[in-house]
């Protein structure tokens, strides 16, 4: 072999080993951006929930000491009664639910009398199978015989009048005359039940006044949302679940979603991060590519105190930064600071309006009036 063949093995060698390496790289870039896999204990408590403290002595600490150690703020001493005092608040706080009462703002309500008390047994036993009239859910309240306050009616406690309502509007519409009819139809069958006679507001009045808060509704109902795009490297589905733990999110109960939870329990969240479920679902997320995901915002659902929109560009602004990513609106247009700052003095507004008509945003009446 001549030296002219040698150089040419040579540099069709180089040639190849170019062309691999280039091509490595290339499916290198074009592959997902993958998780650490250092995952840290903050990052651990926010996907999969608290971890037991194993600190102290080889053995596990046991479950009264570790639980007063959750009670317990950092820097004071507890005595046993201010600890299962403590505990008791923590177990009640995370379990309550808000109670959803009637109101005359956004129901209409029909009144029965009663000439002596009735269990809630029988109440509740006289109801009708399906509590709803069209899109809205049929309601039943009762006044308490020992407390003198309405309150849903509940079994083993006795009741000396009742009041049975609808809303008067949702985001399905405004209701109409033949919901109404069957309202009154539902509520004469079980007030003939208890043994007495429902009244009844004007049909004609009601209408007019479910028009009325539907079109007002309408006006308040933002919902707002923005979306991230990648810039480069798609992102899979854990890349994206790691760097929303950081920032605060929690996994929520559909597969691609994530949410930040709000301040009290058992309320709406304060935004969602959703990414398409698919991706979420497959046998392999780590090469399923995710180029964009949404944060979404529903007014009227999030308390003005929880401050929803700062926190929505503060954590979109964060996430963009740290994922290589673009703050586009619906549209595929970009989301500038000014935008935002427009955007902001608009909520505000909404938020101004709400509380005027005593509706104000994160209600019960307002989660009702918007669901």
């Amino acid at each position: 072999m001549n030296s002219l063949q040698i150089w040419l093995a040579i540099a069709g060698g180089v040639v190849l080993i170019v062309l691999v390496a280039h091509s490595a790289w290339n499916n290198r870039k074009n592959q997902p951006r993958q998780a650490d896999p250092l995952v840290t204990d903050a990052e651990r408590e926010a996907l999969v929930g608290p971890m037991p403290d194993r600190a102290g002595e080889p053995g596990f600490d046991d479950a009264e000491s570790a639980a007063a150690r959750d009670a317990q703020p950092l820097g004071s001493e507890t005595s046993d009664g201010q600890l299962e005092a403590q505990l008791e608040d923590r177990l009640q706080a995370s379990v309550a639910k808000p109670v959803l009462m009637l109101d005359a703002l956004i129901d209409v309500i029909a009144t029965m009398e009663l000439d002596a008390p009735i269990s809630g047994d029988a109440a509740l036993a006289a109801m009708p199978p399906t509590r709803r009239v069209g899109s809205k859910a049929l309601m039943l309240e009762g006044l308490n015989a020992e407390s003198g306050e309405n309150e849903p009616v509940r079994a083993g406690v006795r009741y000396s009048a009742f009041q049975m309502g609808i809303q008067l509007a949702n985001r399905q519409g405004a209701l109409n005359e033949i919901e109404f009819s069957e309202f009154v139809v539902k509520t004469s069958a079980f007030a003939e039940a208890m043994g007495t006679t429902p009244e009844f507001p004007d049909m004609l009045e009601v209408i007019s006044q479910a028009r009325e808060l539907d079109q007002f509704a309408s006006t308040c109902d933002a919902q707002l949302s923005f979306t991230l795009q990648a810039l480069r490297s798609a992102w899979s589905p854990g890349y994206v679940q790691q760097c929303a733990a950081r920032l605060g999110f929690v996994p929520g109960v559909i597969p691609g979603r994530m949410v930040i939870s709000a301040s009290q329990p058992a309320l709406p969240p304060v935004l969602v991060l959703q990414f398409d479920t698919r991706a979420a679902l497959t046998d392999d997320p780590a090469s399923s590519p995710i180029r964009r995901f949404t944060l979404h915002l529903d007014v009227p659902l999030v308390a003005q105190e929880e401050l929803p929109f700062q926190r929505l560009c503060e954590l979109a602004m964060a996430m963009a930064k740290d994922m290589e990513g673009q703050i586009t609106d619906d549209q595929g247009q970009a989301v500038t600071i000014q935008a935002m700052a427009r955007i902001h003095h608009e909520i505000e507004g909404l938020y101004s309006t709400l509380a005027e008509r005593d509706i104000p945003a994160g209600s019960p009446q307002a989660r009702r009036l918007f669901s």
